[in-house]
């Protein structure tokens, strides 16, 4: 038998699986397909009535968040006038097994026929508790909204839409929105809630930031940033994320400079890791310069380095370099 006879075709929301003559006591059951979130499987077993069965495959999903599934399911001989038989719509079904949902057809069936599953919805339980939601209303409404919530908020920012603030960098100033600003940052937030110049005068200074590295960091806040921007002032964003209190950029420039040391910037991370309480990195930076042998090719550098760094960053160096020598 082809591998075709186990398959199913799909769309967004229908399957269809072509069965060939089944002998009088005959188990079948299909290729997965993906549906919604989930894989499926659809079964049949003839022995005096014809059994029909649809159910999601086991997996840790359908284990903590089963399909809630309301769907319309025919069987429909492909032969002479395609007579079909219809189960009753099924709403709101939980599925988690493959006898949640088993239809026994007394009708006898010849030839080739055809099972055809039409999804009209499927609903899962939301992780914090309530009422099932429909993953596809979910997911193309949520797509939406976010969709123009950050378009309108890149036009309050780019076009300086009732800008209640000035922000002063190094080189230049810019325009931003209080509600805004406390609402990413609690550091702002108590800026503006208490009686300080800030609130006062309306302004903030940034003085240890570019008017480009101050775009950046409001291109995050709203939602706004490209990469290469982001990847151009990684580091004054970490600065800011740590002095706000943004803890979501911080994160995220953590996981960025990450993924690309070098020689070149070893030391600098190492470093920031150190200043700004960046664990991973700073491992990641010590078995680089200790674990690889990088610490050779920057020896005039680490050095200097060494002249200028904390004691007890430089007391973590030598208890890995410690470390590497047992190995040997």
């Amino acid at each position: 038998m082809s591998d075709s006879a186990y398959r199913v075709e799909t769309t967004s929301r229908l399957a269809q699986w072509r069965i060939d003559n089944l002998a009088s006591c005959t188990y079948r059951k299909s290729d997965p397909f993906k549906i919604g979130k989930w894989n499926w499987h659809l079964s049949v077993e003839k022995n005096r009535v014809l059994f029909v069965k649809l159910y999601p495959e086991i997996s840790n999903l359908t284990r903590e968040n089963p399909p809630i599934a309301s769907f319309v399911i025919r069987v429909v001989c492909s032969v002479g006038d395609r007579k079909a038989l219809t189960h009753p719509e099924i709403t709101d079904k939980q599925l988690k097994t493959n006898e949640d949902f088993v239809w026994g057809i007394e009708v006898p069936l010849t030839g080739k026929f055809i099972i055809d599953v039409e999804f009209l919805d499927l609903k899962t339980f939301p992780r914090e508790g309530g009422e099932p939601c429909s993953i596809w209303a979910e997911g193309l409404t949520q797509k939406r909204s976010n969709a123009t919530a950050l378009t309108s908020l890149s036009r309050m920012l780019t076009e300086g839409i009732h800008s209640d603030i000035i922000i002063n960098a190094s080189d230049g100033s810019t325009g931003a929105h209080r509600a805004i600003l406390a609402a990413r940052s609690p550091v702002f937030r108590s800026m503006f809630s208490h009686d300080l110049k800030e609130k006062e005068l309306s302004t903030i200074d940034i003085c240890d930031m570019s008017i480009d590295a101050c775009h950046a960091f409001l291109n995050y806040i709203y939602g706004n940033i490209g990469q290469e921007e982001f990847m151009n002032h990684r580091l004054a964003l970490l600065r800011a994320a740590d002095k706000y209190d943004i803890s979501d950029l911080k994160d995220v420039c953590h996981e960025s400079l990450l993924e690309d040391i070098d020689t070149t910037n070893v030391l600098d991370r190492l470093q920031n890791a150190s200043l700004y309480q960046l664990p991973r990195l700073k491992t990641s930076c010590m078995r680089y310069l200790v674990k690889f042998g990088k610490i050779y090719d920057v020896r005039d550098d680490f050095n200097a380095f060494l002249l200028c760094a904390e004691s007890e960053l430089i007391a973590e160096i030598f208890h890995e370099v410690l470390n590497a020598w047992k190995g040997f």
